[in-house]
């Protein structure tokens, strides 16, 4: 069965984009070949993504490597939207408005692969309603000072973690938790 993964690199003090959903400071991190990643990459069936990611900046924009996994990324997507008619007209893409549906959807698509979450609104939905089941992140060597947390919920409950052995993906700079379930 498939299981939900929202992995992200993250900067040093918690932000996966800056200001604006800035992510040009990637962009020189990113340039750095990551084998973590790739290995990551081929355990993914499917992506579940918010609009403001599916829209928004890439660091890789307007080159090859423009798109998830630097481009590399070839297969199903799901996007999670309140507006999905907005998008009905692209091609390969599948559009959800609802959180449980958009799940179905992507865990269909990733035929018992991970679905790979991709934007801090979409893994903040899918804590509150206890569907999300790893984290995992790359942290980088910058320090932003603003711009959009990895999770962000003033007044939010604790979320616990529990940590995942996976050194040949995470490398020396990465972290990958399973989500402690509420008992």
């Amino acid at each position: 069965m498939s299981k939900l993964l929202y992995s992200a690199t993250m900067s040093l003090d918690g932000f996966i984009a800056g200001p604006d959903g800035d992510m040009s400071w990637l962009s020189d991190y990113l340039a750095t070949p990551n084998p973590g990643a790739d290995l990551l990459m081929d355990e993914i069936g499917s992506l579940l993504v918010g609009r403001r990611t599916h829209t928004g900046d890439d660091p890789n924009a307007g080159t090859e490597d423009e798109g998830a996994f630097g481009g590399r990324w070839v297969g199903p997507v799901v996007v999670l939207s309140r507006s999905p008619e907005r998008f009905a007209d692209t091609p390969g893409l599948m559009f959800s408005g609802d959180v449980r549906e958009a799940v179905a959807a992507a865990k269909d698509a990733a035929a018992g692969r991970y679905v790979n979450v991709l934007g801090a609104g979409v893994a903040r939905s899918l804590i509150e309603a206890d569907l999300l089941d790893e984290v995992m992140v790359f942290i980088a060597p910058f320090l932003l000072g603003d711009g959009v947390r990895l999770f962000d919920r003033p007044g939010g409950r604790t979320v616990r973690l529990e940590p995942v052995d996976r050194p040949e993906i995470t490398g020396p700079t990465g972290r990958w938790f399973e989500i402690a379930r509420r008992s």
